[in-house]
């Protein structure tokens, strides 16, 4: 697979914008709800790729396609409906290819009475993107009646899965526990861990937390709501940087607060 598109320094940070089909407008304020706005902190601040569904990158990426990679997310659902969680296609890897994608993204929730219906879509989808040579980050996410999210060994399970559905790069939860992501890390092989940015905090426990990742194995971060609702979006870019890339302390990552 093409990993240097969207991994060119080996390790990477994402800025993730799913969160309006995902959780809603409730995530966003006058300013982050513009895509555009998303778009030009990606290019400027430097991130590897912008993750967004499909809608959007048609609409805004042309104008950025020569200053940051895209990662088309292929499936999505809304907070709206009291059921199990499902969540389905809604566009091709084609149509993501052709709208500039380096990569393409995909949900499955281990655990949910769906998740065959999700892990035969995730491998047809894995089998058409590898034959363009497309690579594929599966969000992995442990979900369902009587299901614990945050179980270290559910966490570790659904990294697993990921690997054995194919996944180059698999987006998971942390949950605190650094010794419990080794056993999760070592548990998804080749496949590269990328920890999700979760819920909003303070800058500098988007670091602390950052930084526990790292040493534990992870490869980089996906980031979203921490960074587009932070007050200091661009200092916060380059002490995630200085971790991610150049493996700092906190104590050198926290002077570029």
């Amino acid at each position: 697979m093409n990993m240097s598109q969207i991994l060119p320094k080996g390790k990477g940070i994402f800025l993730a914008y799913d969160h309006g089909m995902e959780h809603g407008p409730e995530d966003f304020n006058l300013i982050n709800c513009d895509p555009e706005y998303i778009f030009k902190l990606g290019s400027e601040l430097g991130f590897d790729a912008v993750i967004t569904q499909a809608g959007i990158a048609e609409k805004y990426y042309p104008k950025y396609a020569d200053k940051v990679k895209l990662i088309v997310k292929l499936n999505g659902k809304t907070r709206l409906g009291k059921k199990e969680p499902q969540s389905i296609a809604n566009c091709s890897v084609k149509r993501a290819m052709s709208i500039g994608a380096s990569a393409v993204g995909y949900t499955i929730y281990p655990g949910s009475p769906y998740e065959e219906m999700m892990f035969k879509e995730l491998g047809r989808i894995v089998e058409e993107a590898h034959k363009l040579n497309l690579p594929v980050v599966v969000w992995s996410y442990p979900r369902g009646d009587n299901i614990s999210e945050n179980s270290t060994e559910n966490i570790a399970y659904a990294a697993r899965i990921a690997l054995e559905l194919g996944a180059d790069i698999v987006k998971i939860k942390y949950n605190g526990d650094a010794e419990g992501l080794r056993w999760t890390v070592s548990n998804a092989g080749l496949t590269k861990v990328m920890i999700a940015g979760g819920d909003k905090k303070d800058d500098l426990g988007v670091l602390r937390e950052a930084k526990e990742a790292v040493d534990a194995g992870a490869f980089g971060l996906a980031v979203g709501r921490n960074i587009w609702q932070s007050q200091h979006p661009i200092r916060l870019a380059k002490a995630l940087k200085k971790i991610v890339y150049e493996n700092s302390s906190l104590n050198e990552a926290k002077k570029e607060l």
